[in-house]
């Protein structure tokens, strides 16, 4: 069945089109070359149709136009010309032969630009001599026309200021008769072999005069208007109006305030030129008008310019010695913003609140069907006056950026070059004259690189001040533009009102009264109503009655609200009739057009035709609304250069140049919250400039040049942003991540304190409106995050890589920021999360990759660094450094450098994380194993400790050549050490039976290995804590959901015996009582849900059980040493233990033991510090898992050494003698103490975590007699989880 399209109709309206995008650029213009259908030119060719004899005044009113459409094209090929020399090539020597070759082709190149100035030179004699026509056309005595009318004014007055600045232009642009000698050039020699050139010679002299001769235009102009000496009159009615214009702000757009200003001194120059003196009608005072964009105009220097040329003018000494903008003494005040940012801030404010309650009013009325007559009257009026009211502001607005500007570039920065420009003598641009005080930049010329360093023309609260104007302009007029469709009705309806009003109430009230015995005034009124009362939407009184003097004169007539505008024809008309009732023909009328100086029209009357006739000049403003709204918002003329381009030597300026950059950079860099939702507003000024070059200038390298500008920019703007989000972001997380105790203790901590910035809006730019083309921001800022975070932790990866294994907890906590700032980011924006990120960088991402970057990193390091140049600390249970020089040298990267946003964020942050960072650089212990783990996880870790189990056997493998070769010098009896020599005679007896005199080095190897094995077998002690401590807070976290519970012997219990688990019964009790309920829409994902609680019950059970690494580790190297088993634990061949003829390894360990700690107390080789503690790991675990810790106990020589001395030491004190008789020995006796002390100390541990298992030893009664196989009991180990060999 179809559906009603009403009813479609309202389903569409139900649709919303709007997204969470904030406003913060300008209205999107398209970039076009057409000209738009509400930028069509005025036609007034149905002026005939009123009967006004005003078609010959239209006639000439439009070739004006015509005119002045033709001269704006003429100045943009001037503007935007650029010289064709520097592009010109220069011949080397070997191609001479072909010179007249390239004559021939300059000469066609510039042959095409010259046509171009030949054009203008035969424009400007038309358009001066169409001008001098008309003015004298007005000014004959014996006219029988009527004019001129307003509009016409303003098109002699439009056409001279086209004429005024193209001869400006010429004069300014140096380039041009450069172009034009060398086209002369080329001529003379091109046409040497041409036929009668003599009426070209004679056109390029012609031009030549032209382009040569300053203010050529102008005096072609005076030549043609005073022909006839009869000009004075209009060229007065010229000035009067415009100084009128200009004190009654009758101009309602600054480009007609302007052309004002520019063309008043040429009037005056013209006027007082001739008979008549015009000079006191000239009193302003301007020093810089705003011509082109980086072009200004000085009358002083215009009027002392022209007075060479005009004899009569240089009489004017007042205007001649009016001073030039650079001899002013400074007027900083009136023309830049930064003094009037307040008062156009409260301005901004005020109006974009009054105006958003227009609309919401306009929006009731709207959805009120039968609303009150006057109310909508009312409402739509006010609607009226804040559409005038925003013209206003942004034309007033928009003129101020124009004159500061001018101001700007008439007086350059002249400040000498600081001496941080290292003496270089190169000059800088006089365009950063403009633009920069303080700016660095590399300059190339050549091969020469310069840094030149030249002041800002912009102070950094002059450029804020110009982003927050910049931002109001675009702001409003993107407020006002986005409800021209809203608003247009409103606008016409008041319009018609208003014309209806005065032509059909306030001038029949003047018909009746004022006007009623003057006929000539009463025709002109009549002549008014006619052309422009509608009488159909009049209600009151028909025609007729309208027309008699009868009835009540108090009543108005009432008019149905009709959206119907006059035409530009009856604007013209209205106006033209006006200004005839009113001046009585008299162009020159005292007091000005509405004084009250002898004339006849009573004041009151006066004050009503004086309002009309200004609110008739809105009205086509008002009506062409989005073309009103696109000029007063255009700001493209901040980025054209061309004047400055042409004076450098360069091709264009680099960005930083760029004045729409420079705000945009101020922007970012100032980093201010109140600024940084308009950092985009800047780029409505390429839009506009864009828009600009290819309407306006018709010039597509300009646009080029743009384009290529802003797709720099962009770029640039993009990074930067990031870089800005990234740190700002980094701070706030590392701020977070401080110590709270930390923070109370500091007197200053508030400057650690972050507060985040508002990036909201930005974020959700996801169509910014550039060139034509829409960007999606927040995905730009996203892929860009993306790179900064990966870049970020390759940053922190290759820093860790070129540290020791101690800065892990600073890589951890680095890391730990890092996610954290993700963590905040990722709340505003999409982007990877983190572990994507990290395992990348990491090369883990393969399901059968199980070691990392980070792992192989920790592994190199330990097995180049860490192991050979670290010493343990049992004590501490710290590894440290050796203050020794390294046994192995170590070669790293150096450590890399980047910004504080790639550490915590500001430098503040990070001087305080790293003095955490500082508190654990020396060592190696518990709180970097945590690190370790944590950053490695239960994927990589594997890797690692296989790694290093593997790294024992191969140390294992790499000692035995090393301990048969130390066997081999072993003597082939050693006995008990005697007790009636003493410590010294023992140590006398050492040192001839441990004769290793010519092994030294294989000692030191052996030690070295033996120390790296114990090194690892402690950093597996470290490794086995931390990963108890995780495991039990694992199990803490997830026992109370699986129903388990730790017993008495440690072992885990079920709470439910053969039940289901907490978590379990909680989802089947769920389930069931959701499914019982009829209205449960889908039972099976209950169900499903239900089966993963069981599944996940299953997972977590089978992981309650973990193993000991430090027992896995024991079992390793048990079971790597079961292959040397043989060499290093021989069977005694007579069953006995063997105390004298024994090589087995105890016994080659106790001599490298007591020649270890009689080195260790020497002053001058403190050995220990080479070895550390690691040794006896290392050692009494080899002892301990070849079973021969017993054996060891009993024949050490320095457990020996230590039981004679206690012995001596119990003897001397008996027999009462010196009981220091064992003088000398004291630092090693209490060096092998300590010794033993730790021998012990691993023994205990090794007992406890690795019980032997069916280990066969002999031991000895006290009697002396053999006790064989004596079995230890078995416990459980980690022998249980240890592969089975054939299994």
């Amino acid at each position: 069945m179809a559906v009603p399209v009403e009813e479609a109709i309202s389903a569409l309206s139900t649709f919303s089109l709007e997204d969470e995008q904030a406003e913060v650029q300008g209205a999107g213009v398209l970039v076009s070359s057409e000209r738009g259908a509400t930028n069509s030119p005025i036609e007034y060719g149905d002026v005939s149709a009123y009967r006004l004899s005003l078609s010959e005044d239209t006639k000439a009113l439009n070739q004006l136009n015509a005119l002045i459409q033709e001269g704006k094209e003429m100045a943009s090929v001037l503007y935007t010309y650029r010289s064709c020399v520097k592009a010109l090539p220069q011949l080397p020597e070997s191609m001479k032969h072909s010179q007249a070759d390239l004559y021939l082709e300059t000469y066609q190149v510039l042959d095409l630009e010259m046509s171009r100035l030949r054009e203008i030179q035969r424009w400007q004699a038309s358009a001066a001599s169409k001008l001098a026509a008309d003015m004298q056309r007005f000014s004959r005595p014996e006219r029988h026309i009527n004019g001129p009318t307003i509009t016409h004014l303003w098109s002699m007055l439009k056409l001279l200021d086209v004429l005024v600045q193209l001869d400006h232009l010429k004069n300014a642009k140096a380039s041009i008769p450069n172009d034009f000698s060398w086209y002369k050039r080329t001529f003379t020699q091109v046409s040497v072999q041409w036929q009668d050139i003599d009426s070209m010679r004679e056109e390029l002299d012609d031009l030549q005069i032209f382009l040569s001769t300053r203010w050529a235009i102008l005096l072609n102009l005076h030549v043609e208007m005073f022909r006839v000496n009869n000009v004075e009159d209009i060229l007065q009615v010229l000035i009067v109006f415009a100084v009128e214009s200009l004190e009654l702000d009758f101009a309602l757009l600054f480009p007609e305030r302007h052309i004002l200003l520019r063309v008043l001194p040429v009037l005056v120059v013209l006027a007082t030129s001739s008979e008549k003196d015009s000079e006191s009608l000239y009193k302003r005072n301007d020093p810089v008008i705003p011509a082109f964009p980086d072009l200004h105009l000085s009358p002083a220097a215009i009027l002392k310019e022209l007075s060479i040329y005009f004899q009569r003018f240089s009489a004017q000494t007042r205007l001649l010695t009016l001073p030039a903008p650079h001899e002013l003494p400074p007027r900083d005040r009136h023309y830049l913003i930064i003094n009037h940012i307040g008062t156009i801030r409260a301005e901004h404010d005020d109006f974009t609140i009054r105006f958003a309650s227009s609309l919401n009013q306009l929006l009731l009325l709207k959805s009120i069907d039968g609303a009150d007559v006057d109310w909508c009257k009312e409402v739509k009026g006010n609607m009226y006056d804040m559409v005038v009211e925003g013209f206003q502001l942004l034309s007033r607005w928009t003129a101020r950026i124009w004159e500061q500007c001018a101001w700007k570039f008439s007086r350059p920065c002249k400040e000498a070059i600081p001496s941080e420009s290292n003496g270089s003598s190169e000059s800088f641009f006089d365009y950063e004259k403009v633009l920069y005080s303080i700016f660095w930049f590399y300059y190339w010329d050549g091969q020469t690189s310069s840094i030149l360093v030249v002041r800002y023309n912009y102070s950094a609260e002059e450029r804020k001040a110009l982003v927050e104007l910049v931002s109001y302009i675009k702001s409003v007029g993107s407020l006002m533009h986005r409800r021209d469709t809203l608003v247009v009705d409103a606008l016409w309806e008041t319009i018609h009102a208003e014309v209806q009003d005065f032509v059909q109430n306030t001038l029949a009230t003047m018909l009746r009264t004022t006007f009623r015995k003057k006929k000539d005034l009463s025709r002109i009124l009549s002549d008014m109503r006619t052309l422009s009362a509608d009488w159909m939407a009049n209600t009151s009184k028909p025609e007729s009655d309208l027309q008699s003097h009868g009835g009540d004169e108090s009543k108005g007539s009432f008019f149905y609200p009709r959206p119907v505008a006059p035409t530009a024809t009856q604007v013209h008309c209205l106006q033209f009739l006006i200004y005839e009732v009113v001046s009585g023909g008299n162009h020159r009328k005292p007091g000005g057009l509405f004084g009250n100086s002898g004339s006849e029209i009573p004041v009151n009357d006066l004050k009503q035709l004086e309002s009309f006739f200004y609110k008739l000049s809105f009205f086509l403003h008002i009506l062409d609304y989005s073309a009103t709204v696109a000029t007063l918002t255009d700001l493209g003329f901040l980025w054209f250069r061309e004047f400055y381009l042409e004076s450098s030597r360069v091709i264009q300026f680099p960005i930083e140049c760029s004045l729409p950059w420079m705000l945009v950079d101020h922007v970012l860099e100032s980093q201010s919250a109140g600024l940084l939702e308009s950092v985009l507003m800047p780029f409505d000024i390429y839009n506009d400039s864009a828009q600009q070059a290819l309407a306006a200038l018709r010039q597509r390298f300009l646009y080029d040049e743009i384009e290529a500008e802003v797709d720099h920019c962009f770029d640039l703007f993009v990074s930067k942003l990031s870089e800005i989000i990234f740190t700002c972001y980094k701070s706030w997380a590392a701020s977070e991540m401080l110590d709270p105790s930390f923070l109370f203790a500091l007197e200053n901590g508030e400057k650690y304190s972050v507060q985040p910035m508002r990036f909201t809006a930005l974020f959700k730019m996801t169509r910014v409106k550039l060139l034509g083309r829409t960007i999606d921001l927040r995905s730009l800022v996203s892929e860009r995050m993306n790179k900064v975070f990966r870049d970020n932790i390759e940053f922190l990866f290759d820093r860790f890589e070129s540290q020791d294994l101690c800065a892990v907890v600073e890589l951890e906590k680095l890391l730990e920021i890092l996610k954290h700032a993700h963590g905040l980011l990722s709340k505003d924006i999409s982007i990877d999360s983190f572990s994507l990120m990290l395992n990348e960088m990491q090369e883990n991402l393969s399901l059968v990759s199980f070691s990392s970057r980070l792992a192989t990193q920790i592994w190199s390091e330990m097995q180049s660094d860490f192991l050979p140049n670290f010493v343990l600390c049992n004590t501490t249970q710290r590894f440290v450094r050796s203050s020794r020089v390294p046994l192995v040298p170590v070669q790293k990267p150096s450590v890399p450098h980047a910004k504080d946003n790639f550490y915590c964020g500001t430098q503040e942050l990070n001087s305080a994380h790293q003095s955490f960072a500082r508190l654990h650089s020396g060592f190696f212990g518990i709180p970097h194993m945590f690190s370790v783990v944590r950053l490695l996880g239960s994927r990589s870790l594997p890797w690692l400790i296989r790694a290093l189990l593997d790294h024992i056997t191969n140390k294992v493998t790499t000692l035995e050549p090393m301990i048969t070769g130390l066997q081999a010098a072993l003597p082939k009896s050693i006995g008990l050490l005697p007790f009636d020599g003493g410590v010294t005679g023992c140590m006398r007896v050492v040192k001839e039976n441990l004769n290793w005199g010519t092994k030294s080095e294989l000692k030191a190897k052996v030690l070295r290995g033996i120390k790296e094995i114990g090194s690892v077998l402690y950093w597996m002690g470290l490794l086995d804590i931390v990963l108890r401590e995780v495991d039990t807070m694992h199990f803490m976290q997830t026992a109370p959901w699986l129903g388990l519970f730790p017993g008495a012997d440690g072992q885990i219990l079920h709470s439910q015996d053969g039940g289901d688990s907490p978590v379990v019964n909680l989802f089947k009790s769920a389930t069931a009582a959701i499914v019982s309920n009829p209205g449960c829409p889908n039972p099976t994902s209950f169900y499903t849900m239900s089966k993963q609680a069981e599944a996940a019950d299953l997972l977590y059970k089978a992981s309650m059980n973990t193993g000991s690494v430090l027992e896995y580790a024991l079992a390793f190297t048990s079971a790597a040493l079961d292959k040397y088993c043989s060499k290093w634990s021989a069977a005694p061949k007579t069953g006995f233990i063997d105390i004298t003829t024994s090589k087995d390894f105890y016994r080659i360990y106790s001599g490298l033991q007591i020649g270890h700690l009689e080195d260790s107390v020497q002053v001058s080789s403190n050995n220990f510090e080479v070895l550390g503690d690691s040794v006896a790991w290392g050692g009494c675990t080899i002892i301990y898992l070849l079973g021969q810790q017993m054996h060891f106990e009993l024949f050490d020589f320095s457990y020996q050494v230590l039981n004679i001395a206690e012995v001596e030491a119990g003897l001397l004190s008996q027999a009462h003698k010196n009981p220091h008789a064992a003088q000398g020995w004291e630092t090693l006796l209490e060096a092998m103490k300590k010794a033993r002390r730790l021998n012990n100390h691993v023994f205990s541990m090794l007992k406890a975590r690795c019980p032997l298992e069916d280990k066969i030893a002999c031991a000895i009664k006290q009697s002396g007699a053999p006790l064989h196989r004596i079995k230890f009991e078995n416990t459980v180990s980690a022998f249980e989880t240890l592969p089975q060999k054939g299994a």
